[in-house]
């Protein structure tokens, strides 16, 4: 069975920085890409980044280029998400999610939401002006 857990949300005040991390557990870990969606209140859940199962190859929205940047430890099952330089316009639910193919590239889709087949919670960041 697998399972992906969020950690690391809280409240920060704009120009911040958090780091959020995501552990994963029931599959091979460092076969599959790791993703970071945000859902924000009355919007669509939207891809944020992608990093490849062996860490080479990353994805990153435009919205978020120069300030959020993707890692991962495979040793330990782990993804992260560091945010810098935060905006109120940052504010969301954040959610880690495992992708359904191996593939050690950025596909045009990798911003879909059926590209992905295990989802964690989500962990709240919300960003104060």
């Amino acid at each position: 069975q697998v399972q992906i857990v969020e950690s690391g949300g809280g409240l920060v005040q704009a120009g911040g920085s958090l780091r959020l991390s995501c552990t994963a557990s029931g599959l091979t870990f460092d076969t599959y890409p790791m993703a970071w969606f945000r859902q924000a209140p009355g919007k669509e859940r939207e891809g944020v980044t992608r990093i490849s199962g062996n860490g080479a190859t990353t994805c990153v929205a435009g919205s978020v280029k120069g300030r959020f940047t993707i890692s991962r430890d495979n040793a330990k099952n782990t993804v992260y998400l560091e945010m810098n330089g935060l905006k109120p316009e940052d504010t969301a639910m954040y959610y880690c999610a495992a992708a359904r193919e191996p593939v050690h590239y950025c596909p045009g889709s990798w911003r879909d939401e059926s590209e992905y087949n295990y989802w964690g919670q989500g962990t709240q960041v919300t960003v104060s002006s």
